[in-house]
C-alpha cells in the first residue's frame, strides 16, 4: 500500500494543471486567431469560408487525435514502470503513423475538399475562400500530425515546460504572422493559412529537439527497428480504434451542427462559428485538468499504484467543479465584450449575442465528460469512452430532430447542450467500476 504522504495533493495537482491548461488553451487559440483576424476584415463570406475550412481541418485532424491522446497514456505508463526502451518505442510508432497519414491527406486533398463542399453546399463565395485557406494549410498535414505524437509523448513523460513552450510558442508565432499576412499584406484567408503552416512547422522542429534531449528517449537503429516491428502494436491499435470511434462521434456532432448552421443562412453560420470557437476555448480549459489526470492515472497503471488512481479521481472531481463555476461566472460577465472581438459585422455580432446564453450551460454540462476522459485515456481504458460517445451522438441526433424544426437556431443549440450533458453522464456511469478495480501494470 502506498504511503498517503507520497500521493499528490491539491498543490502538486495544480502544479501540473496550471501549465497544462496554459499549454492546451493555446491550441484553440490557433483557430481563434484565424477566425478573429479574418472576421475583422468585415466580409461575412471570408469569415464563413475560413470557418468552414477550419471545420474541415478539425474533421481531418480530430479523427486522428488519438496520436496525441493514446501516446500520452502509453508514455505515462512506460514512465511509471521505468521502462525507457518501451518509452522510446511509444513515440516512434505514432510518428511513423502520422507521417503516412499526412502524406495521404496531401495526395487526396482535392477529392477530400470536393466531398466536403458537396456535403455543406455553401455559397460560391464562401466555397472560394474556404479553398484559399484549405489549399495552403493541407500541405502541413504531416507536420500537424507529427506534432500530435510529439506533444503526447512529452506530456506522458511529464516534460511540462517543453509542452508549454511548444504550444504557446506556436500560437504566438501564428498570431504575429497572421496579423502581418492578413492585416498588413492583405492576403486574406490565404494569409491566415500560411501563418498557421509556418508556426506549426517551427513547432515540429523545436519539438524534435526537445525529444532528442530527453533522458527518456534513446535513438538507435536496433531500437527503432524493434519499435517498428510486429510486436507492441496490438495495444496501440486497440486503444486507437476506440478513440477513433469516439472522435467520429464528436465530429459527427460538430459537422452536423455546422451543416445545420449553414442551412439557416450565412449570418447564422458566421455567428455560430464564433460561439463554437468560444466553446473550444472552454473545452480546452478543462483539457488541462484532463491531461493532469491522464498523467497521474497512467503512472498509477504503470506502477500498479491503486492509491494513486483513487487520489487522482478525487482531485479530478474537485477541480472539475471549481473550473465549471469559474468559467460560468467569467463567461456570463464578459461575453458581451468578448464576442465583438471575433467580427466587425453588426449583423453577425447581434446574432451571436442573441444565442450566447446557451454557452453559459456548457461548463456544467460537459465538464466531467472532458476531464474524466483524461483519466480513462491515461489508463488506456478506452471502451467506456467509445460507448459513451456513441450514446451521446444518438442523443444529439434525437435532440436535433425534436428541437430544430420547432425552435430554429435555439433548437440547434438545445441539441448541442443535450450532447454536452450526455457525454458526461454516460462516461461517469463507468466510473464506479473503475474505482473498484486496482490499477494494473500495463501489458503493452
Amino acid at each position: 500500500m502506498s504511503d498517503p504522504s507520497s500521493l499528490p495533493g491539491h498543490r502538486a495537482y495544480l502544479r501540473l494543471v496550471l501549465p497544462l491548461t496554459a499549454a492546451t488553451l493555446s491550441t484553440p487559440l490557433l483557430g481563434m486567431v484565424d477566425t478573429a483576424v479574418v472576421g475583422n476584415l468585415g466580409d461575412p463570406a471570408v469569415l464563413g469560408g475560413t470557418a468552414l475550412a477550419v471545420v474541415l481541418f478539425n474533421t481531418l485532424y480530430w479523427l486522428f487525435g488519438f496520436l496525441r491522446v493514446s501516446t500520452s497514456g502509453f508514455a505515462a505508463q512506460a514512465r511509471g514502470s521505468s521502462d525507457m526502451e518501451r518509452a522510446s518505442a511509444q513515440l516512434i510508432r505514432p510518428l511513423a503513423v502520422s507521417l503516412l497519414l499526412g502524406l495521404a491527406f496531401i495526395l487526396l486533398q482535392k477529392p477530400i475538399f470536393s466531398g466536403f463542399i458537396a456535403l455543406y453546399k455553401p455559397d460560391p463565395d464562401v466555397a472560394r475562400f474556404a479553398w484559399q485557406y484549405y489549399g495552403i494549410r493541407v500541405w502541413g498535414a504531416p507536420v500537424t500530425l507529427a506534432n500530435y505524437a510529439i506533444l503526447g509523448w512529452l506530456l506522458g513523460m511529464a516534460h511540462i515546460r517543453q509542452t508549454l513552450i511548444l504550444q504557446i510558442g506556436a500560437n504566438m508565432l501564428n498570431l504575429v504572422l497572421a496579423l502581418l499576412f492578413v492585416q498588413t499584406l492583405s492576403w486574406g484567408a490565404a494569409g491566415a493559412a500560411w501563418a498557421l503552416l509556418i508556426a506549426e512547422s517551427g513547432s515540429l522542429l523545436l519539438g524534435l529537439a526537445f525529444v532528442l534531449r530527453s533522458p527518456h528517449f534513446r535513438l538507435s537503429l536496433p531500437g527503432a527497428a524493434a519499435a517498428l516491428g510486429a510486436g507492441g502494436w496490438a495495444g496501440m491499435f486497440r486503444a486507437n480504434a476506440d478513440l477513433f470511434i469516439r472522435t467520429l462521434c464528436l465530429l459527427g456532432m460538430i459537422n452536423g451542427f455546422t451543416a445545420a448552421s449553414a442551412s439557416l443562412g450565412t449570418t447564422f453560420l458566421a455567428a455560430n462559428a464564433i460561439l463554437l470557437q468560444i466553446h473550444y476555448f472552454m473545452a480546452y480549459l478543462y483539457d488541462g485538468i484532463g491531461n493532469a489526470g491522464s498523467l497521474y492515472a497512467g503512472q498509477a497503471k504503470g506502477s500498479g499504484n491503486a492509491a494513486l488512481l483513487r487520489r487522482t479521481i478525487r482531485l479530478t472531481w474537485f477541480w472539475t467543479a471549481a473550473a465549471a463555476l469559474l468559467m460560468t461566472l467569467l463567461y456570463q460577465t464578459f461575453k458581451e465584450a468578448l464576442i465583438p472581438l471575433f467580427a466587425s459585422s453588426p449583423e453577425v455580432i447581434r446574432s451571436a449575442l442573441a444565442y450566447s446564453g446557451w454557452l453559459t450551460l456548457f461548463p456544467a454540462a460537459a465538464g466531467a465528460g472532458i476531464t474524466f476522459y483524461g483519466v480513462f485515456t491515461g489508463l488506456t481504458e478506452t471502451g467506456p469512452i467509445r460507448n459513451s460517445m456513441l450514446l451521446s451522438l444518438a442523443a444529439f441526433a434525437a435532440g436535433s430532430l425534436l428541437f430544430l424544426p420547432a425552435w430554429g437556431n435555439d433548437g440547434l443549440w438545445a441539441a448541442f447542450t443535450v450532447f454536452a450533458a450526455a457525454r458526461s453522464v454516460f462516461l461517469l456511469l463507468y466510473l464506479p467500476g473503475l474505482q473498484k478495480r486496482p490499477a494494473e501494470a500495463s501489458r503493452f
